[in-house]
């Protein structure tokens, strides 16, 4: 976790910026090194910074739960929500868990954005409740969502309800992501005390876009800050019950010579459950929308499920395997 003002009481921007200059960078660095070191090079309160790193211990180490507790939990806090296809929600075990983090993934064209939408749509429309919505591509379109709205409902009050449900936000580098995920945090925390929280969805299309071209040798904090973006959406997901949707680029596997999302290992253990989205050979009746989604993650259903998908009529597709 990348320090920054706000992350605890007592963290000012004056004691973020002299840490930084001194190689004190995360909170890992604050909490293992030396604070009478740190101090005299920064020229800060030791008592401060003993405070802050109490204060940071608490909010971020870890404590063991037992499992009935957990269960307990779970009952209590974890929602499903339907994406409207029956066949996708059959592949997912009911639908979009809140708690957890969900991920598509696909070549160019395959359909994860149009996946996103119709969720974002039914979500909105159907179960009535808030969806925030990352674009990262410039894929999103107001046009293609009034559409999917329209087929859902000829109200047009509904229609525009369900428009507002929708919050939209383009971002295009991971900085940029991480300060819409802290200031979602902080605003979903405001309506929890006021006893109102509308945003059950989260959206990121696409994760891979922004934090791929930090990824490699010139790139050293790229690994550092795609960890960050990751235990970030895994938090908002678990302490706001949230239900989270990234997409995911794939990319070819230089031994094998299969298709693996790209990110590489580190990233894989951050979606509980992926899905993986391809073209099928075969017409979805008279359209041309027909994708294949095959389970290829999941801690509830046996992997290599595969059902099929009609993206433009957003029907359950007979012949599903």
């Amino acid at each position: 976790m990348i320090l920054r003002v706000g992350l605890c009481l007592g963290l000012t921007a004056e004691m973020v910026q002299q840490l930084k200059d001194n190689g004190v960078k995360t909170v890992m660095d604050l909490v293992s090194t030396d604070l009478e070191l740190i101090a005299r090079k920064c020229s800060l309160s030791y008592k401060a910074l003993v405070a802050v790193r109490r204060l940071l211990l608490a909010q971020f180490s870890s404590f063991p739960v037992n499992g009935a507790d957990l269960y307990e939990e779970l009952k209590s806090s974890t929602a499903i929500l339907s994406t409207g296809s029956k066949s996708l929600d059959k592949l997912l075990d009911g639908g979009l868990y809140t708690g957890a983090v969900t991920e598509l993934t696909g070549s160019p064209g395959s359909g994860k954005t149009q996946v996103c939408l119709h969720i974002a749509a039914n979500v909105s429309e159907s179960l009535k409740q808030g969806v925030l919505y990352i674009d990262s591509t410039g894929g999103f379109t107001a046009t293609r969502l009034l559409q999917l709205l329209q087929g859902r409902t000829e109200a047009e009050e509904g229609q525009v309800e369900a428009l507002q449900r929708i919050q939209v936000t383009r971002v295009f580098d991971a900085y940029k992501l991480l300060d819409v995920l802290h200031e979602f945090r902080s605003t979903v925390a405001q309506e929890v005390i006021i006893a109102s929280a509308p945003v059950k969805i989260l959206v990121v299309d696409s994760v891979s876009a922004v934090i791929y071209p930090l990824l490699g040798s010139r790139q050293p904090d790229g690994m550092a800050l795609m960890m960050h973006v990751a235990r970030e959406l895994k938090t908002l997901a678990k302490e706001l019950g949230v239900a989270v949707v990234v997409t995911n680029h794939v990319t070819r596997d230089a031994s094998s010579g299969q298709i693996k999302p790209a990110l590489g290992r580190s990233w894989s253990f951050v979606p509980s459950t992926r899905v993986l989205l391809e073209n099928s050979k075969e017409p979805c009746g008279k359209t041309s929308g027909c994708r294949i989604a095959s389970l290829t993650k999941s801690p509830r259903q046996p992997v290599g499920i595969q059902v099929d998908l009609d993206l433009e009529n957003w029907e359950p597709v007979e012949g599903a395997c």
